[in-house]
C-alpha cells in the first residue's frame, strides 16, 4: 500500500525466495533476506538517509535495527510483534529506543479495529488498487479445514508461508 501511495518500499523477510518475491512479485523496491543478511547494515545501505515509516509487526532485533536507522521525524507503527509470542516472559524493550528521541521520532500502535468506521472507504480504496495493479495479493492457502488449524497457525512462527496464511475451512 506504502508503493501505491508513492512512497519507496524496502521489504524485510526469511529466505532468498521471499525476498525475490517481495521485488519480483510485488513490486517492492528492495528486499532484506533477515536469515542471510544483517539488517541493521543493509537498512543503512539501502536507506543512507534513514526510514520516514517503518511499518512493524516483528519487533526484536528487527524493529531494534529499524530504530538505529531512523530518519529525524520518523514514524514507527507498531501493529504486532510475532518474534516474542511464543515467549515464556516478557520480551524485553528495544534497546535502542533512545533513537525515538534522537531522530524525534514517533511510536505508536495500530488496531485495525480502531479504524472500523472506514472499512468501507478501505475497501473501495483497496479494490481499486488491486483491480489498477497497483498493489498485489497473494495467498498462501492451506486446504483440510479446522483439523489443520494447529498446524496452519504454526507456520506463522515457522515463516513457512508466503502470502496471507488462510485457512480454508
Amino acid at each position: 500500500m506504502a508503493k501505491a501511495f508513492g512512497a519507496r518500499v524496502i521489504g524485510i523477510a526469511g529466505g532468498a525466495e521471499k525476498c525475490r518475491v517481495l521485488i519480483e512479485e510485488l513490486g517492492f523496491d528492495a528486499a532484506i533476506d533477515y536469515r542471510g543478511e544483517g539488517v541493521l547494515h543493509r537498512l543503512r545501505e539501502l536507506a543512507p538517509e534513514g526510514i520516514d515509516v517503518f511499518f512493524d509487526n516483528v519487533g526484536g532485533d528487527i524493529l531494534d535495527a529499524a530504530l538505529a536507522n531512523l530518519a529525524r521525524g520518523a514514524r514507527v507503527v507498531i501493529c504486532g510483534a510475532i518474534s516474542s509470542y511464543n515467549d515464556d516472559k516478557p520480551a524485553p524493550g528495544p534497546s535502542r529506543y533512545m533513537s525515538l528521541l534522537i531522530f524525534r521520532a514517533s511510536m505508536t500502535g495500530f488496531v485495525v479495529f480502531d479504524y472500523r468506521d472506514r472499512y468501507g472507504e478501505a475497501v473501495a480504496k483497496i479494490s481499486q488498487w488491486l483491480a489498477d495493479g497497483k498493489i498485489k495479493a497473494r495467498e498462501h492457502v492451506v486446504e483440510g479445514g479446522v483439523a489443520r488449524f494447529g498446524e496452519t497457525l504454526n507456520m506463522l512462527f515457522a515463516g513457512a508461508n508466503t502470502g496471507k496464511l488462510v485457512l480454508a475451512i
